[in-house]
């Protein structure tokens, strides 16, 4: 359940509402590839979930925390919605759906270019049967709108969704997204800062250095592999103040995949390790050893014990 706002103070010379610093959580759905991620790294400032055109590249629940004076927003990032065909795919649409409990502000992102698919419907039920936050509906992608589409798309999705307001965005572009976040700050409780003002996630290092490593795979890697990628980091160890060094295995389901991800005499196995090494240094502070290798787990996706230790199980 979503906390109650506090009425507002009264200042005694004035008789005026004094201005009272809010703070609550934001969760962010919608079906794969509509902006969320982009959404979410845009308000904190920086990446702290990974980003690529490819759908359910976000495949855990992220924070990431937005401290201004007036307000802390806690935003949740979730995998998209969409119909799962095996364990890891239930986990992804249950993460997201179990967010919707005790969080103060929902934002439903869809892509406001394109009609309605039918991923956008399940969701906009599950919402208009679950939801007891208020829910800000975000038209997505606005700068690919048709103007003669405009006003049957708009509809389209407002019949879909009870919302209780709703804007026109592009996250890319940075268009009405100050707008939007205006909406959400003033539906967050009163209250103080829940997380330290220098923090912008709580996702453990190790988690955003082995998704680094995957936003790269899924950045240059073919179309078939994708979905068939997962990173587990095996050593963590700080080495000297200026040193870490960093074991990682990625998983693939097919030989053909670890060679595509191998590359001819190594060379894309380097290229991925150099840049997701340079993104974890630019978190760190300091120098990484980044070390991977490839291994084949036939159909790893349906492996219980795999997903367990990857962190996607459903226990």
């Amino acid at each position: 359940m979503p906390r109650r706002k506090k009425e507002s103070a009264i200042d005694p010379i004035t008789e005026s509402p004094v201005p009272q610093h809010r703070a609550g959580f934001c969760v962010i759905v919608g079906r794969p590839n509509v902006g969320k991620s982009t959404l979410l790294n845009l308000y904190v400032g920086a990446k702290v979930t990974i980003v690529s055109d490819k759908p359910q590249t976000t495949r855990r629940v992220v924070r990431g925390i937005l401290t201004r004076p007036d307000a802390q927003i806690v935003f949740v990032d979730t995998p998209g919605i969409h119909r799962p065909i095996h364990p890891l795919g239930k986990f992804m649409v249950r993460s997201a759906v179990d967010t919707l409990d005790d969080v103060d502000v929902i934002v439903f992102v869809a892509d406001g270019s394109k009609m309605p698919t039918r991923e956008d419907e399940d969701i906009a039920e599950m919402l208009n049967e679950r939801a007891e936050a208020p829910v800000l509906l975000a038209l997505n992608k606005m700068d690919l709108l048709k103007r003669d589409m405009v006003g049957e798309i708009t509809q389209a999705f407002f019949d879909l969704v009870e919302h209780d307001d709703w804007m026109r965005i592009s996250a890319t572009k940075k268009e009405n997204t100050d707008k939007l976040l205006d909406m959400i700050v003033a539906r967050l409780p009163e209250g103080p800062a829940l997380y330290p003002e220098d923090e912008i996630t709580d996702t453990p290092m190790q988690v955003l250095a082995a998704e680094l490593v995957r936003e790269q795979l899924l950045i240059n890697t073919r179309q078939e592999i994708p979905h068939s990628i997962a990173v587990h980091i095996d050593e963590w160890e700080e080495r000297s103040p200026q040193l870490t060094y960093i074991s990682a295995t990625i998983w693939v389901e097919k030989d053909s995949q670890k060679a595509i991800v191998i590359g001819e005499r190594g060379s894309m196995l380097k290229k991925v390790g150099q840049a997701a090494r340079k993104e974890i240094e630019a978190w760190l502070g300091h120098q990484a050893y980044l070390e991977l290798i490839v291994k084949v787990r036939q159909q790893w996706r349906r492996d219980d014990r795999l997903l367990r230790e990857l962190g996607y199980s459903l226990d």
